[in-house]
């Protein structure tokens, strides 16, 4: 079975569904059938309705009534209605799904799993899943999967797209070393769960369970399996980038003392220790991958800008590479105040860059040490004469081929190995704080050095989480308050839902409404649909207090550093991870006056996410609360760094962490000494490759 086959070749599946399927991600066989049902509903377990109690139910019955109602809050609907049966019948609500009006036949059973609770003096079914009881009663089964939504293919299609398929499944082929037929490594340490079947064996067990304890074997199996693909990616990139040639870029305990001794501060432990291990692996005649991560303000920068010296005074060139205009620009300025007095000739290279071309020719002519920039810096015509060491800040939001091109300027200098180009040293550095576990799974291939303190002066942010009917008594005044201090407020805007209003029709119908509120103080808005240029000017304004209160998107989430702010307020902050709400709040508290951050929720009670937030500033702690709330998938998609979509293994699992690390380590040291090892395992190279693509520096 050739599970890279088109996902056609399943019975049931033709060309006008296989289309529908690829919006959900299901182009081949081994996708459809890895798309493994989100929960699973014992159709056994109805309750009456006259016997109902608070919580999670399951009932059977035909509704009726159906309505939807737009409510006062802008971009809410409620669709309402009936269930009966033969025992009563109770209030049904969805909320913005106003298909679900004409979703039901009022002549047919049906089966609703919602939860059951006090709602406004009533009890009510809040956002039951649905479905019709002739399909369910006859799968045959007690447990029945459901699976996540595909547009226009209910779960019960695919569960019958699953039945069409079930007598193929015990010729799924295996994937790991050790399992295969004739498999030269079958003497590996294996899990007694991974043996020769097991994929196929879970997979089954997955679609077609007979009890939850089968649910439980086919979880573990899968888990292991993603870690052990995870892991070996890792492995083998970082054994690979362990080949590589890079210059090596002596240590100067003088110019390292110059800089530190120039700063206006001084360092943390936390610094010290980042800047220490970083010029060791510059002295390095293998290029360094190091990734380092320090909470917002934490001081990554200065470490970034003492390293740059190694390299410089040893006669190579430098590029930092920004994700924004606003960000490089702050660089530049604050490295020109630090670097220039030492000599270094330092360069911007942005959109709006004057006189690019004369500036492209200094640098390609080696007149230029220090390049800063955005996406400027990867463009064709850009040629380094001598770069040996890339800064890539806030990685994340670089896709591969945007690093891979920076990486590859490193093929135009002067300055090669007989073998070939020389590889650049690479700093990726990230203000978002990747917990311990994510770091040993994810950036498996990068060394990491962690800022886990704050300068010295800084303030913790006070945070608040207030009800959205509470604005007027609390956050207005507070407002005016700090403004009349001379101080500045960023106030963050709902996100808002696909369909008829957008980000920046929210901005400013939010910026309009607050001038109402405050017509004494100068107000803006910001989104991302604006001009680049517009952008800047308007930061600009803000950071020269031109502007009292800014109006954005979450735009002003990375890299923006204006001291005298002092004030966040984040509309439907449950709307956010934890994260990027500590991003957000990361904004205020960069100056030397005490400030706040106004989380505003539409839920009568926080959540434990925004009780975090109120709890703590560590955004260490926050990313291990977020893994847990979250899960590792929503983290690892925020992070742009791939394609991790860990649908069954748990991160916070360190023993089966622990075993598929230590045989993925086996593999990896097998694959490297002897690569046509590695060419009996064509499907798990294929599943591996896009890994390994990710932070590997050829």
């Amino acid at each position: 079975m050739d599970l890279s086959s088109e996902v056609t070749t399943v019975s049931g599946i033709g060309e006008k569904l296989a289309e529908k399927l690829k919006k959900a991600g299901i182009y081949t066989l081994r996708d459809f059938l890895y798309f493994l049902p989100r929960d699973y509903e014992n159709f056994q377990n109805t309750v009456k309705i006259c016997d109902l109690r608070p919580g999670k139910v399951m009932v059977r019955g035909r509704i009726s009534d159906l309505e939807t109602t737009a409510t006062r809050r802008r971009g809410l609907s409620i669709t309402s209605g009936t269930i009966s049966d033969e025992t009563g019948s109770l209030r049904v609500v969805w909320f913005n799904q106003p298909y679900r009006a004409k979703q039901f036949d009022d002549n047919r059973d049906y089966y609703f799993t919602g939860t059951y609770d006090l709602k406004n003096g009533r009890y009510q079914l809040t956002s039951p899943s649905a479905t019709l009881a002739k399909d369910a009663d006859t799968t045959g089964s007690d447990l029945n999967p459901i699976y996540r939504a595909v547009s226009g293919i209910p779960s019960v299609k695919l569960v019958q797209l699953f039945e069409n398929f079930r007598e193929n499944f015990a010729f799924i082929p295996d994937l790991l070393p050790g399992t295969l037929e004739n498999d030269s490594l079958k003497n590996l340490d294996l899990p007694d769960f991974v043996y020769p079947g097991a994929r196929a064996d879970a997979l089954f067990k997955s679609h077609f369970p007979d009890n939850s304890v089968e649910i439980g074997e086919a979880r573990r199996y899968l888990a292991y399996e993603e870690l052990f693909e995870l892991l070996l990616s890792a492995n083998l990139s970082k054994q690979e980038n362990h080949k590589l040639k890079s210059e090596k870029l002596p240590f100067n305990a003088s110019n390292t003392k110059k800089v530190i001794s120039s700063l206006p501060f001084k360092l943390t432990d936390a610094q010290r220790q980042a800047t220490w291990d970083i010029l060791q692996d510059l002295d390095k005649s293998t290029p360094m991958n190091r990734l380092l991560q320090g909470d917002v303000g934490s001081g990554k920068t200065v470490v970034g800008a003492i390293s740059a010296m190694q390299a410089i005074s040893s006669g190579f060139q430098v590029a930092l590479l920004a994700p924004t205009a606003i960000l490089a620009l702050q660089h530049a300025e604050g490295l020109d105040k630090l670097l220039r007095p030492l000599g270094v000739k330092i360069a911007l290279l942005i959109g709006s860059t004057k006189h690019k071309d004369l500036v492209k020719r200094q640098i390609e002519q080696g007149n230029v040490d220090l390049v800063i920039g955005t996406h400027a810096l990867i463009t064709d015509d850009l040629v380094f004469n001598r770069l040996a060491f890339c800064i890539i800040d806030e990685q994340h939001r670089f896709g591969v081929n945007q690093r891979q091109k920076l990486l590859s300027k490193t093929a135009h200098n002067v300055v090669k190995n007989p073998a070939g180009t020389m590889a650049p040293h690479l700093l990726s550095m990230t203000a978002t704080p990747i917990p311990r576990s994510l770091q040993l799974t994810v950036f498996g291939d990068l060394d990491v050095s962690v800022i886990n303190q704050l300068p010295a002066g800084r303030q913790p942010i006070i945070t608040s989480v207030i009800k959205e009917t509470d604005q007027k008594e609390i956050l207005y005044p507070k407002i005016r308050e700090e403004i009349k201090k001379g101080h500045q407020a960023y106030w963050i805007c709902r996100k808002i839902e696909e369909g008829k209003h957008n980000d920046s029709s929210s901005v400013k119908r939010q910026a309009t409404k607050l001038q109402g509120i405050f017509p004494e103080l100068k107000i803006e808005y910001l989104h991302g649909k604006m001009k680049p240029e517009e952008k800047d000017a308007i930061m600009d304004r803000f950071s020269r207090g031109k502007i009292n209160l800014l109006v954005s998107t979450t735009v002003v989430e990375v890299g923006v550093n204006v001291p005298n702010a002092t004030l966040m307020v984040i509309m439907d902050a449950e709307g956010y991870g934890l994260a990027q709400l500590h991003q957000l709040r990361g904004r205020v508290g960069r100056g030397d006056a005490e400030s706040f951050c106004y989380l505003i929720s539409t839920s009568e009670h926080p959540s434990k996410r925004l009780q975090a937030m109120e709890k703590s500033t560590d955004g260490f702690y926050l990313a291990e609360m977020d893994l847990k709330i979250r899960g590792p998938g929503e983290i690892y998609g925020s992070l742009q760094h791939g394609a991790l979509d860990l649908q069954i293994a748990s991160l916070s699992d360190t023993a089966l962490i622990s075993q598929a690390s230590r045989q993925a380590k086996s593999v990896a040291k097998i694959f490297v000494n002897d690569p046509s090892a590695m060419l009996k395992y064509k499907e798990l190279g294929e599943s591996i490759s896009h890994y390994q693509q990710l932070t590997t520096l050829n």
